[in-house]
């Protein structure tokens, strides 16, 4: 016997379809909501991590500073005390400058020249003097170009006095100082280092220079056992 089913199942079907489509909708949300949240927690992990980061690297960026602010300051300190060491080192070379230059100027004035005042400015020396004649200003002049310690010699003035004094020309004259090369530097101790083994070619190889001296002295005090005898024949004689 065939059975009829004659209750409305459809829209019991309907129904429940709905439900499962509500079920399967909200399990979406829910699983939407829960992947954004841990998405949202993920991504506030990272910030976190990132804005740690950022405050260790500051930090670092911070003392980077300090150090760079002192290495600025040891080089401030290291090109001043370079400056210095330039300082110390032109002076120490130029120590003895002044005292060849004196030496050179008592030996290149001539002896019909006065200088009555000197005043140096870096490299360059102005002179001013009187004279006997304009001659002597000129040969001063030459004496100053053939000096190893002074070079160009510039006559800025001369001016004839007309007075009754031996020196009536007054003169003023720039002067290039400049350094003796190393060869011509050395050129006087070559020579005295040379003159000195003439002396020495007296004294014998045997013996050293300290004995070699005593021979030297001996024959000094020798003439006064000779001059007994020329006395006593004179004495002789005039008896005689």
């Amino acid at each position: 016997m065939a059975h009829v089913n004659l209750l409305p199942w459809r829209a019991e079907r309907r129904k429940l379809r709905e439900r499962e489509f509500y079920g399967q909708l909200g399990g979406a949300f829910v699983a939407g909501l829960g992947f954004v949240l841990l998405w949202a927690i993920w991504m506030s992990a990272r910030i976190d991590n990132q804005n740690d980061r950022n405050a260790i690297l500051q930090g670092e960026i911070k003392q980077l500073d300090v150090k760079i602010d002192k290495i600025k300051e040891l080089d401030k300190v290291r090109d001043h005390l370079l400056a210095r060491k330039q300082i110390i080192e032109q002076l120490q070379s130029d120590r003895s400058k002044m005292v060849h230059l004196f030496d050179e100027l008592v030996k290149t004035i001539p002896s019909s020249v006065r200088l009555t005042a000197l005043k140096q400015a870096g490299d360059t020396m102005s002179l001013d003097g009187v004279a006997q004649s304009n001659a002597s200003v000129a040969e001063y002049m030459r004496n100053i170009e053939v000096s190893q310690w002074m070079g160009h010699v510039d006559l800025r003035s001369t001016i004839n006095n007309h007075d009754a004094s031996r020196m009536p020309y007054g003169f003023g004259v720039s002067v290039k100082l400049s350094k003796p090369k190393p060869d011509e530097a050395g050129a006087p101790a070559e020579a005295g280092s040379a003159a000195a083994p003439a002396h020495a070619g007296s004294i014998p190889d045997s013996l050293p220079p300290a004995h070699a001296v005593a021979p030297a002295v001996k024959p000094a005090a020798a003439p006064a056992p000779e001059n007994k005898p020329a006395t006593a024949a004179v004495k002789g004689g005039a008896k005689a």
